[in-house]
C-alpha cells in the first residue's frame, strides 16, 4: 500500500511538473510569436528616402566579395565586425568580475514606486551616481530596464522623474509599469547639476589613452547592466534598453555588444556615422568622419539581430535618411528566420519624444522584453 501510494504521488507529481513546464513553455511560445501591430508600418520605408541619405555596403558579403546566404557564415562575419568595432573603440575601461556595491544615499517613494539614489565605485578609485526604482508591490521578479539620460544639465533627474519634462522620465514610467529600472549617470558629468567635456575627456585619455570616449561610455553601461540583472527584484532573461538623444547613442552601442538586452529603443541619437557629432572627442573621435573610414553603423545595428531594435526618429538628428540603415540590416535579421522585430518609426516631430514616440516607447518593451 505504501510502495502504491509512493508510485501514484511520484507520478501525479511528475504530471503536475510536466504540465507546468508545457504551460509555461507555452506561455513562452506564445510570448515569443506576439508582436507590435504597428511592426509591418515601421518596416516600410518612406515614400522617398532624401538623395543625400547613406548607400551601405551589405553586411552579407565577405571580404572576398562572396554572397552570405546561410546562417552559419553569417556568424563568422559576424564575430569580425564585432571584433574590428571593439578593436576600434580600444580597450574598455576595466574588467568587470561582479557588479559593485551600491550605496544608497537617499530614498523616497513617488507614487507606488521606491526611488533610490546609489553611489557606486564605477572604476578603481572613480565614483558615479545612479537613480534606481523598483516598484513596491512585486509579486514576482519583474523585467529591468536600463535608462539613459540626454543632454541636461540635471543628468539621472531626468529618467528618474524629478527634473525635466515628464516625457523623458522613462525610469520613472517603466518603474510605474512595473519594471525595474536603473538609470547611471554618463561620465561627462561630475554631479547632478552640471556637465563637461574637456575635463572628462583629458581624465579618461590619462587613465586609458587608447580608448574613445565611447569605449568608456560602453563600458559604464555594461556596468549598469550587470548591477541591474544581479538584483533579486530582476529577472535577468528580461532585460530593455531605452535612451533619447546622448541616451540612444548609449543604447545602440550596448545593444550591439550585450546580447543580455531583449529590446531596444533608441530615440533621436543619430544612428549614422555623419547626422550628429560621432566626431566628438567624448564618443568617436575625428576618425569617424574622414571619408577613408571604411565602416559604417549598420554594421553594429546587424549585431544586434535577431533582437529587438526599434530607431526612434523625429526628422532631426534621425528621420527618413536613417532609412537606409533598417533596409540594410533587415535582410541580417531575416536569416534567423523569424519576423524581423526591426524598424523605425518617424514621429516628425523633431528632437522630442511626443505622445505617439512615448506610446510606442513603451510598448516596444513590454511586447519584447
Amino acid at each position: 500500500m505504501d510502495t502504491f501510494e509512493n508510485t501514484r504521488r511520484q507520478f501525479l507529481t511528475s504530471f503536475l511538473i510536466a504540465g507546468s513546464s508545457s504551460a509555461l513553455a507555452r506561455m513562452a511560445m506564445a510570448q515569443d510569436n506576439r508582436d507590435v501591430p504597428w511592426l509591418d508600418e515601421i518596416q516600410t520605408g518612406p515614400a522617398k528616402v532624401p538623395p543625400g541619405a547613406p548607400k551601405l555596403k551589405s553586411v552579407l558579403t565577405d571580404a572576398q566579395g562572396r554572397s552570405i546566404s546561410d546562417l552559419d557564415a553569417w556568424r563568422r562575419e559576424r564575430e569580425k565586425i564585432r571584433r574590428r568595432w571593439l578593436d576600434f573603440l580600444g580597450p574598455l575601461a576595466g574588467k568587470r568580475i561582479a557588479p559593485p556595491k551600491l550605496e544608497v544615499v537617499e530614498e523616497d517613494r513617488p507614487q507606488g514606486v521606491i526611488r533610490r539614489l546609489v553611489r557606486y565605485e564605477i572604476e578603481p578609485g572613480i565614483v558615479t551616481e545612479a537613480y534606481l526604482l523598483i516598484p513596491e508591490k512585486l509579486a514576482a521578479k519583474a523585467p529591468g530596464v536600463v535608462v539613459f539620460h540626454s543632454t541636461v544639465k540635471h543628468a539621472i533627474l531626468q529618467p528618474a522623474g524629478i527634473e525635466g519634462v515628464p516625457e523623458k522620465a522613462f525610469g520613472l514610467g517603466f518603474a510605474r509599469r512595473g519594471y525595474v529600472t536603473f538609470c547611471p549617470r554618463n561620465y561627462l558629468w561630475p554631479d547632478n547639476t552640471h556637465y563637461e567635456t574637456k575635463k572628462p575627456v583629458e581624465e579618461l585619455r590619462r587613465r586609458h589613452p587608447q580608448s574613445k570616449g565611447m569605449a568608456k561610455m560602453l563600458y559604464d553601461a555594461l556596468v549598469a547592466v550587470d548591477i541591474l540583472a544581479a538584483l533579486p527584484q530582476v529577472d535577468k532573461s528580461r532585460l530593455g534598453a531605452v535612451g533619447h538623444s546622448l541616451g540612444a547613442k548609449e543604447v545602440f552601442y550596448l545593444a550591439a555588444f550585450d546580447e543580455r538586452i531583449k529590446a531596444t529603443v533608441s530615440s533621436e541619437g543619430g544612428i549614422g556615422s555623419s547626422f550628429s557629432n560621432w566626431d566628438a572627442p567624448w564618443y568617436l573621435g575625428r576618425k569617424i568622419g574622414d571619408k577613408s573610414f571604411p565602416h559604417e553603423h549598420h554594421e553594429l545595428l546587424s549585431l544586434i539581430a535577431p533582437r529587438a531594435f526599434l530607431l526612434i526618429s523625429g526628422d532631426s538628428a534621425d528621420g527618413d535618411h536613417s532609412w537606409p540603415f533598417i533596409e540594410a540590416t533587415l535582410p541580417v535579421y531575416r536569416l534567423y528566420g523569424k519576423r524581423p522585430r526591426l524598424g523605425m518609426f518617424n514621429h516628425k516631430k523633431g528632437h522630442s519624444v511626443p505622445p505617439s514616440a512615448e506610446r510606442r516607447l513603451y510598448e516596444w518593451i513590454k511586447v519584447y522584453c
